[in-house]
């Protein structure tokens, strides 16, 4: 079975009826459960539940410290490539807008790399446009072996591959991969999604599964909040986050909450999810899968990520740069796939962490 059947059972569920009918002794029952059941998700994602808040956090903090004790690993972005086939409205890789396209070469990816080991960072997340004839399969293998031999752990957040090419990656050195559906929702999902690989709405949301079967250690989901009713969007990214972690029990399954950022053009979100609502879906989805890691990335502001860092979030990024070569020079006229809103870097956001009593993670894990 694959998560699609997940999606079907639940596509024509009332959530409006059912957050209805929510009350507070629903609430405080499913934040009691020892085994949360997807109900018990979708009660704390509702709006009466935003009422319960402070207790949500409290049982979040507990969870995440019980077992993650009080650490945050973190992580850095690499743009290797903006050239990119799809016609995503909402993003500033999207093939038509006219904006300075660049690819690197191997040297340039190592004095990447080498500009990045400097800041003591050792998980690195390497990224590119979804363009298969400018980034092939031999090109990511290349760099995959390239930036192994400086990090201790290499993601990817590229096109969407088969079972063999994730294997084909993971014998190169790859252990994490990242890969937003950006809406589950598959009107809303056509609707945005306008040319190129991606309008594929099935290919792509099997596309953590495939990556799972190939060997991939961490698999990281995520929806664009704004897109479509956030919190419809979040309980089925849970639920697939609950799917993935009941069936392969030797991958570590995590969650970004990404919120919508400016990017070139004129697309404007149908929805906005306010601070207060981001911590209601984070401690939710804590509550429902302990185990889960939660991902928050620099489109979120210092002050924010600050403050919200002992609520349930077990990885962050810093010193990020979303231009292609971004770390070794000024990338002149070109357009970041979104804005980054905390600018700090690795050393300052390692020492906000330390400041709340908690651990900087350069260096999780070795692969054998």
């Amino acid at each position: 079975m694959s998560f699609y059947k997940v999606v079907e059972q639940y596509r024509d569920f009332n959530v409006p009826k059912f957050f209805d009918q929510v009350n507070d002794e629903d609430i405080i029952l499913s934040m009691a459960k020892e085994k949360p059941d997807p109900m018990d998700l979708l009660t704390l994602l509702s709006p009466r539940a935003a009422g319960h808040l402070e207790a949500m956090a409290r049982k979040a903090h507990q969870l995440t410290v019980q077992y993650f004790g009080r650490t945050i690993q973190m992580f850095i972005p690499l743009y290797i490539s903006n050239y990119c086939n799809n016609g995503c409205a909402y993003c500033g890789f999207n093939h038509k807008n006219s904006i300075l396209r660049r690819k690197l070469s191997l040297e340039e990816i190592e004095i990447e790399a080498k500009a990045i080991a400097k800041t003591g960072m050792q998980h690195v997340l390497f990224l590119t446009g979804e363009a298969q004839h400018m980034t092939p399969m031999s090109y990511l293998v290349d760099a995959s072996r390239l930036l192994k031999k400086h990090f201790a752990s290499v993601a990817i957040e590229v096109y969407p591959l088969e079972i063999e090419e994730y294997r084909q990656l993971y014998e190169a050195g790859v252990d994490s991969m990242t890969m937003f559906q950006e809406t589950y929702d598959e009107g809303v999902y056509k609707r945005v999604h306008l040319a190129g690989k991606k309008m594929d709405y099935h290919w792509r949301l099997n596309g953590p599964e495939r990556a799972a079967k190939g060997g991939m250690r961490v698999v990281n989901l995520g929806a664009l909040l704004g897109l479509s009713e956030p919190r419809r969007e979040m309980f089925f990214t849970g639920l697939h986050a609950s799917y993935l972690e009941n069936k392969y029990i030797n991958t570590e399954v995590a969650i970004s909450l990404p919120r919508f950022n400016e990017a070139e053009g004129d697309f404007q979100p149908d929805y906005l999810v306010n601070d207060k609502t981001f911590v209601q879906f984070m401690t939710a989805l804590r509550i429902f899968l302990p185990r889960l890691g939660l991902t928050v990335s620099t489109r979120e502001n210092a002050t924010f990520r600050d403050r919200i860092l002992p609520l349930g979030a077990t990885r962050y990024s810093a010193g990020s740069s979303t231009g292609v070569g971004g770390y070794t020079e000024i990338p002149d006229g070109q357009t970041p796939q979104f804005e980054i809103t905390d600018a700090r870097s690795v050393a300052q956001v390692a020492d906000a962490i330390l400041a709340q009593g908690y651990q900087p993670i350069y260096k999780d894990w070795d692969c054998i």
